[in-house]
C-alpha cells in the first residue's frame, strides 16, 4: 500500500509539473500532504514535515544568499570584463558559447558539488546568452548535461554511495568505465554543439534584442564599481574557495560574503536596500520552492514511502532475467533518478541487484557501475528530488517542467552512450 501511494506521489507530481496544471511549490506540498493523510500519518505529518525543512534549510539559506551575493556583485558590473572576455573567446558565435558553457560546467564540477557548480557557472553564463538572444533553456540543459556527467566521478555522491553500498573500493569501480565516462563528456560537446547550430538560426533576433537592452545597460553603468573590480573578485575567490575547501558551511559562507560585498559596493543605507529589493523576488520565489521540497522529500520518507517503493522494486525483479540485471541497471539508471533518491537507491535497491545478479552469475561489481551511469549522475540535475534542480533552474530563470522536457532525453542519450561503451568494451557483459 506505501509502495502504490509513494508511486502515485510521484506520478502525480510528475504530471502536475510538467503538464503546469499548477506551480511547483503547490504540487510539491498538496501532492505528499494528500497522499501522507491516505497513507495514515496524519497525525505524524508535522513532524516529518518539519524533518524535511530541516534536511532543506541549509540549501534554502544558502540559495537566498548566493543570489542576493552573486546579484549584487552582477550589479556592480563585475562579470562584465569576464562576460567581455568570454564573447571575444566565442565571438558571436553561438556553437562556441555553447561549447564554452559545457567546458566551464566540466571544470567547475571537478569539486563534485552541483550546488558550485550551477553557482559558478550559470551567473556567469546568463549575461552572455542574454546578450545575444540565446535561450536560457540552452543553457539550463548543456549545464545539467555537463555536471550530471562529471557527477560519475571517484568523489561523486553516487559512486561513493555505490561503492560503500557493494563494500568496493572506489577505484575498482570507477577505474573500468574511466574511457566510457569521457565518451559521455565528448558526447555532452557534441550535444552543445548541436544547440549552438540551433541557436546560431534564431541570431536574427539578437540585433533587436541587443538595442532593446541598450537603455537598461545607460541604467546599469550608474550603480557599476568598475574600480571594485579586483576587489570583488578576490571575494568571489575567497567565497568559492572556501566553499570547496569545506571548512564552513556554504550557507555561512554565502551569508558573510554577501554582506561584505553589499557593505564594500553600495556603502549606503538606501543604495543597500534598492539593491536587495532588485533581487529579493526571484531569491524568495525559488526559495519557497526548495522549502516545498524539504516537504516533499520529508513526507515521502517519513511515512514510510520511499522505503516501502524501495522494498518493492526489489521484490519486482523476475528470475529469469537476473543475468541481465547489469545492462537493466544501466537502462533504467537514469530514469531512476525521477523516483528515487541517491540513498534510497544506492542503499536500498543496489545490494539486492547486486546480490540477484550475483546469484545468476551475473556481476554486482556491474551492476554497481551500469548504476552510476545515470542514477543521479546523468539524472541529478532533472530530478524533482534534488534540490540541485531547483538551484539550477532558480539561477537560470527557466520553468522547471520545461527545463525537463529539454534535458531528459539527452540525459537519457549520454547515459546510453556511456552504457553502449562499456558493454563494447566488455566492461558491461550481456
Amino acid at each position: 500500500m506505501l509502495a502504490l501511494l509513494g508511486l502515485l506521489t510521484i506520478i502525480l507530481l510528475l504530471v502536475l509539473v510538467i503538464s503546469k496544471k499548477v506551480s511547483p511549490v503547490v504540487a510539491l506540498i498538496l501532492v505528499p500532504v494528500f497522499t501522507g493523510i491516505l497513507a495514515g500519518s496524519f497525525s505524524e505529518l508535522p513532524h516529518i514535515i518539519g524533518t524535511g525543512l530541516i534536511h532543506i534549510a541549509p540549501t534554502g539559506i544558502m540559495f537566498v544568499f548566493a543570489i542576493l551575493f552573486f546579484g549584487i556583485l552582477m550589479d556592480a558590473g563585475t562579470f562584465k570584463p569576464i562576460i567581455s572576455g568570454l564573447l571575444n573567446f566565442a565571438g558571436k558565435d553561438p556553437v562556441k558559447i555553447c561549447i564554452a558553457t559545457a567546458l566551464l560546467a566540466m571544470l567547475i564540477h571537478l569539486d563534485g558539488s552541483g550546488a558550485v557548480t550551477f553557482l559558478v557557472v550559470i551567473p556567469a553564463m546568463v549575461p552572455i546568452y542574454d546578450k545575444m538572444g540565446m535561450s536560457r533553456l540552452t543553457l539550463a540543459s548543456i549545464v545539467a548535461l555537463a555536471a550530471g556527467t562529471m557527477n560519475i566521478l571517484p568523489w561523486g555522491g553516487p559512486t561513493i554511495r555505490a561503492a560503500s553500498a557493494l563494500q568496493l573500493q572506489v577505484t575498482d569501480l570507477f577505474n573500468p568505465i574511466l574511457i566510457p565516462v569521457l565518451v559521455g563528456l565528448v558526447t555532452v560537446l557534441t550535444i552543445s554543439i548541436y544547440f549552438g547550430r540551433k541557436e546560431k538560426a534564431n541570431l536574427s533576433n539578437a540585433t533587436a534584442f541587443e538595442q532593446e537592452k541598450s537603455k537598461t545597460d545607460e541604467v546599469m553603468e550608474q550603480i557599476e564599481r568598475p574600480k571594485l573590480f579586483w576587489v570583488n573578485i578576490l571575494l568571489i575567490l575567497l567565497a568559492i574557495g572556501t566553499l570547496i575547501s569545506g571548512l564552513a558551511a556554504p550557507y555561512v559562507i554565502f551569508m558573510i560574503a554577501f554582506a561584505i560585498a553589499l557593505t564594500i559596493n553600495y556603502p549606503k543605507l538606501s543604495d543597500q536596500k534598492t539593491r536587495i529589493d532588485a533581487h529579493a523576488k526571484e531569491a524568495m520565489l525559488m526559495a519557497s520552492i526548495l522549502f516545498a521540497a524539504g516537504c516533499f522529500t520529508g513526507i515521502l520518507q517519513g511515512s514510510g514511502m520511499m522505503a516501502a517503493m524501495a522494498e518493492a522494486v526489489q521484490n519486482f525483479v523476475p528470475n529469469q532475467v537476473g543475468k541481465q540485471i547489469p545492462l537493466l541497471t544501466g537502462i533504467v539508471g537514469m530514469p531512476a533518478s525521477l523516483l528515487f533518491d541517491p540513498d534510497s537507491f544506492y542503499f536500498g535497491i543496489l545490494p539486492l541487484l547486486a546480490n540477484t545478479a550475483e546469484s545468476f552469475g551475473a556481476s554486482g561489481l556491474e551492476v554497481g557501475q551500469a548504476a552510476i551511469m545515470g542514477q543521479m549522475t546523468t539524472g541529478f540535475a532533472v530530478s524533482p528530488l534534488t534540490g540541485s534542480t531547483y538551484l539550477l533552474i532558480g539561477l537560470a530563470g527557466v520553468d522547471l517542467a520545461e527545463h525537463q522536457l529539454k534535458t531528459i532525453p539527452w540525459a537519457f542519450l549520454v547515459s546510453l552512450i556511456i552504457l553502449a561503451t562499456a558493454i563494447l568494451m566488455g566492461i558491461i557483459t550481456i
